[in-house]
């Protein structure tokens, strides 16, 4: 997660891209050169936040209320609850502070919460500073390439919601945004699972990264953008036939159950649909 710079307001990127195109197997690539960068903190107002040794923020924890969503791109991340009420399994791509990991984990008791991340010391700062749970039956954190494990066999189809937030020192976008990626990623979903994506509405990776969505997914949205900069999409494997008052009706739901601002998501949708 990043959030830092102003954005350019993205007009019309939801008609890029050339459709969704049948599955194809991903074609071999060669490994990607692993590079940590130093993981450091930093602490204002009551909130702690991570960084990569630079000043972009990659997750952020309010020290007296640590499994809250403190960044409203991270709500954001969960607007998949209007279209999926009671997740069997919730995969999160980038560990960052943990915070929508700790918070799947806590709202939905009976599901089953995966993190994926590559670099052992956010493991690590997670579990010593960011109040990380302990692995139980419910809740795994594999220390491993996010690439490898949607690409593993033993994944596919297998996950309900699927939260990708993958960013490194460098702020150049995401590090995997490539289409096989992403059709790995749909791979991974149930035919009704929905993913979204942590990405830069005034960064060039934001253009290919929505085209390489929409070539996979069959409906692609863009929430409107926050902190500046962020703009988070949500990926549907299986188009949805949108009920704005069902969705309203749902909003409120999840609004009494979690006290997200998730009527703000449903406008949000709306103002994407209506363009």
């Amino acid at each position: 997660m990043l959030i830092k710079r102003k954005s350019i307001e993205a007009q019309a990127n939801h008609k890029i891209g050339p459709g969704k195109k049948p599955f194809v197997a991903p074609v071999s690539k060669p490994p990607r050169k692993i590079r940590y960068a130093p993981v450091t903190l930093s602490e204002q107002d009551g909130v702690r936040f991570l960084h990569f040794g630079t000043e972009w923020v990659q997750g952020a924890m309010r020290l007296r209320k640590p499994d809250w969503l403190e960044l409203e791109y991270a709500q954001q991340m969960m607007a998949w609850m209007l279209f999926i009420d009671n997740p069997e399994h919730v995969v999160q791509l980038g560990l960052g502070t943990g915070a929508l990991t700790k918070f799947c984990y806590r709202t939905f008791v009976e599901t089953r919460v995966t993190a994926v991340e590559l670099n052992p010391s956010v493991i690590t700062i997670c579990e010593t500073m960011f109040k990380m749970p302990p692995e139980d039956h419910r809740l795994r954190v594999l220390e491993m390439d996010a690439d490898d494990f949607v690409n593993d066999p033993a994944n596919l189809e297998s996950v309900d919601a699927m939260q990708v937030d993958l960013y490194d020192a460098t702020a150049k976008g995401p590090v995997l945004e490539s289409a096989e990626f992403y059709q790995s990623c749909a791979a991974c979903l149930r035919p009704d699972g929905i993913m979204t994506v942590n990405l830069f509405g005034d960064h060039p990776s934001f253009n290919r990264n929505l085209k390489a969505m929409r070539f996979v997914f069959d409906d692609v949205i863009c929430l409107p953008e926050v902190h500046e900069g962020n703009v988070v999409v949500l990926a549907f494997r299986r188009r949805r036939q949108i009920d704005f008052a069902e969705l309203d009706a749902l909003a409120a739901t999840v609004v009494a159950r979690t006290k997200l601002p998730a009527k703000s998501w449903v406008n949000g949708i709306k103002q994407w649909v209506e363009k």
